[in-house]
This record gives structure tokens, sequence and C-alpha cells, in this order.
């Protein structure tokens, strides 16, 4: 384990988050944005993350205290951090959370909203899952991904989204070169229509979309096109659309590539709980399985 690079992933995912945060929903910024700002949507403070932090750090906290993915703790975790910021939560995790508190059981909570949704698609199982791919080793990252993903998300095609990511994050943290990781990650992605996306990823328009497909396509994509952490997160929060999930993705994958001390200075003194995430990620690579 390559622990600057584990905690990059960590904090990279948190910095995305926060850089995107005011330009979720937006179309694409005329002039990039490339220091933290404020409002939005969500009428966020400048260096304040949404809930692919908080989710992501649920899960983290959940790894760390429980040596290993729990789906109770987890669920349990996830509903403290939603109760407290129920603005930022998209509709499918809001939707799973409210039956989950309501008494129905952790299994059926996500069947039943996927079924009475329609679907279960959407990015939210993908954004806070990069903690996984920090804790497991590759061999066993999907499993976990998968379970993690089912938490919220029905769809089994999110939980592979979500494993793709993780499975590089796993790799990168554990000394693969970037394009090591993401050919193994594509050899090991059981959905067919992620797969053929993400092999000739540039023959596809770069789409900053709530679809989980879609949205990891898109990180994917930037993260491999640029040449540094900076260059990364400032093309995937610019696209506008799902700019914090976007660039939460390509933040966690840039900072398991370059490490965490590639992250701009101004960016990780303007981040919110700082020392809280910092120490967190710490704690988390600290118990990573090698």
């Amino acid at each position: 384990m390559h622990k600057m690079q584990a905690v990059g992933a960590f904090i990279g995912l948190a910095i995305g988050d926060a850089l995107g945060a005011p330009l979720e929903g937006l179309p694409p910024a005329p002039i990039a944005v490339t220091e933290m700002l404020g409002g939005g949507i969500h009428d966020t403070l400048p260096g304040q993350y949404t809930d692919d932090t908080l989710q992501a750090s649920a899960l983290a906290q959940t790894l760390v205290e429980c040596g290993g993915f729990d789906p109770d703790d987890f669920s349990r975790r996830l509903i403290r951090v939603y109760r407290a910021h129920p603005e930022f939560f998209g509709p499918t995790s809001r939707a799973v959370l409210d039956l989950i508190e309501g008494g129905v059981c952790l299994g059926d909570a996500a069947r039943m909203v996927h079924e009475a949704r329609g679907g279960s698609r959407s990015n939210g199982s993908v954004m806070r899952g990069i903690p996984v791919g920090i804790f497991y080793p590759p061999q066993e990252v999907r499993e976990a991904s998968l379970a993690a993903s089912r938490v919220t998300h029905f769809d089994p095609v999110a939980g592979e989204a979500s494993a793709f990511v993780n499975r590089m994050v796993s790799g990168m943290c554990r000394g693969e070169e970037a394009p090591v990781a993401f050919g193994r990650a594509l050899a090991a992605c059981g959905d067919p229509e992620l797969r053929r996306l993400l092999e000739d990823y540039r023959a596809y328009p770069l789409s900053p979309s709530l679809d989980a497909v879609l949205c990891t396509h898109c990180a994917v994509r930037v993260f491999m096109d640029a040449s540094s952490f900076r260059e990364a997160v400032v093309a995937a929060v610019n696209l506008g659309g799902d700019a914090d999930t976007v660039g939460a993705i390509a933040g966690g994958l840039a900072g398991a590539r370059y490490g965490c001390e590639a992250i701009p200075a101004s960016w990780l003194a303007a981040l919110h709980d700082r020392e809280d995430l910092l120490a967190l990620a710490r704690r988390l690579a600290l118990v990573s399985r090698a």
C-alpha cells in the first residue's frame, strides 16, 4: 500500500466534490473555474463539499471501524449524514434511506425503490465507493464494491461502474501504473455496455450525467487524458452537469495516481474539515489490506 496514493485518493475525491459543487446542474463554465468558489444550486461556501464526500466518509468509517465492509453499519452511518444534510442527497439514495429508517429491511429497500422508480442506474454509489478501492486489494475489490453499491442502488450496472473505478484505485494505490490499472479494471468489468464505452473511451462524447455508466465513462476519460491532478479535476468540474460527482470520481482517480502531494495547496487550504478528512484518510490507509 502506497500511503500517499491512498490518502490522495480519498482527499482527491473531496477536493473534486468541493471544486465542482458550485458548478453542479449548470452548463459548462464559459471561463474555467480553477479555484474554490461558493454559490451554485446548493449555495455552498468555498471549499464546502456535498454528499459525495459525506457518503464516502461514512463508507471509510465503516471500513475502518468494522475491519471491512458491513452493510448494516454503513446504512446506519448513511442515514446519520442524510438526516444532517438531506439537501445534498439524490432521489435514489434519499428514497432508500427513508424506507430503511421507516423499518424496511436493508436488502428490500433498494429493490423496492428500483422497482418503483423503474431503475436505479444513478451515480450515487460510484461517487462514494473509492474507499473500497483504497481498503481492498484488487482481487477482493469487485465483490465489496457490488455489496456497497447494493445498499442504495439495486441495479447491478451501478455496482459494476463503482467496481470499475474502485479496481483502478485499488491497483494504483498498490503500485500499478494508470494504464495497467485501467486494463485490469476493463478485464474484470461485468457489464457489456460499460466495457464498450470504456474500451475505446475517446470514441464517445463526455457526458457529465447522473447515469452511472455515462458518469463513469466521463470521469475515467478525463482522468486518463490528463497529465496532472490539477488538470484532471479542472477538466472534470468545468464540464458542468453533475460537476461535483464527475469531479469527485476524477479527483479520487487522480489522487490515487499522483498522490496527496500533487493536490494544489490553495485547494487543500480551502477544503472544509481538512484535518478531519486527512485523519480519516490516514486511518483508512493504515488498516487497508495489502
